[in-house]
């Protein structure tokens, strides 16, 4: 089914509320990647993955991998929107026996692929599952990974890319939240990234780069990795962290941190009212 912009940019605006509100629920997690993913998120799983929300297990699904699993919220959310389980189940993430753990637990919840937590895991993962489609005649499956900027410092996350150019998984498309922070400040800092592309393209990607908040440019770069022949494809994804809370947008310390009361209600008014451009809902 297509949604018009407005319906997913609507479904996106819901999805950063539903974090908000998980997070002050929690007391703790992260809020800043999860908003900045939204987009994104809203964009596979609604216009982009090949998936079945009532039969999570179906045989020629495509496989979406989260490597940045403290960004699972914005997961969870989406699915709940997509209609894997009730959006009332969201407020007990990172709960003590919920599934919605506050990484992703494979064995916990339908739909998900992977358990993560090491940050750089991912792409190793995803790697795995798209030559093992290759082995299987499996042509019409994408492994999708969603992978966090500041995670791509581990060597782990190289070696999976010179894997994945050798062996031409085109079958395979990461996307780089390319939100320019990570726990301890900005990834140029911490550990300098840039020149991304040329990196990438230097392990036989091919690359794309986006913005990361144009859900119709992320559905189309996805639709043009599936054109991409004999190369896997990396979509750098520029994002804003903490997208659509002003005191949150582009501050690292927003990284690790959940709101409290106060700044869940600043928060959720700033996202009700698209930055003061409509009415609340209640006033």
């Amino acid at each position: 089914m297509k949604h018009t912009k407005q319906e997913l940019d609507l479904l996106a605006n819901s999805i950063r509320k539903d974090i908000i509100n998980m997070l002050l629920a929690a007391g703790s997690g992260h809020s800043a990647g999860p908003l900045g993913l939204s987009d994104i998120f809203t964009a596979l799983y609604f216009e982009v993955l090949n998936h079945k929300p009532d039969n999570p297990d179906w045989e020629e699904r495509d496989i979406l991998l989260l490597s940045n699993g403290h960004c699972t919220p914005v997961r969870y959310a989406t699915m709940a929107r997509a209609g894997y389980f009730s959006t009332s189940e969201l407020k007990t993430l990172r709960k003590l026996g919920s599934n919605l753990q506050g990484h992703p637990e494979r064995t916990r919840l339908p739909g998900l692929e992977n358990t993560s937590g090491p940050l750089g895991s991912g792409l190793s993962q995803a790697a795995g599952m798209s030559l093992a489609m290759r082995m299987n005649g499996e042509r019409h499956r994408w492994v999708y990974c969603v992978m966090g900027d500041g995670e791509q410092d581990e060597g782990n996350v190289w070696e999976a890319a010179h894997l994945a150019g050798k062996y031409k998984l085109h079958n395979l498309t990461a996307i780089t939240d390319r939100n320019n922070i990570q726990i301890d400040g900005p990834t140029e800092e911490v550990m300098p990234l840039e020149d991304l592309r040329s990196k990438w393209e230097a392990f036989g990607w091919h690359v794309l780069e986006v913005d990361g908040h144009n859900i119709q440019s992320v559905v189309d770069a996805c639709s043009q990795a599936k054109a991409i022949v004999g190369k896997p494809v990396m979509i750098i994804a520029h994002t804003i962290p903490g997208k659509g809370v002003d005191f949150m947008e582009y501050d690292y310390k927003w990284h690790g941190a959940p709101p409290n009361a106060e700044q869940a209600k600043e928060a959720i008014h700033e996202l009700r009212t698209l930055s003061g451009k409509i009415r609340g809902e209640h006033e």
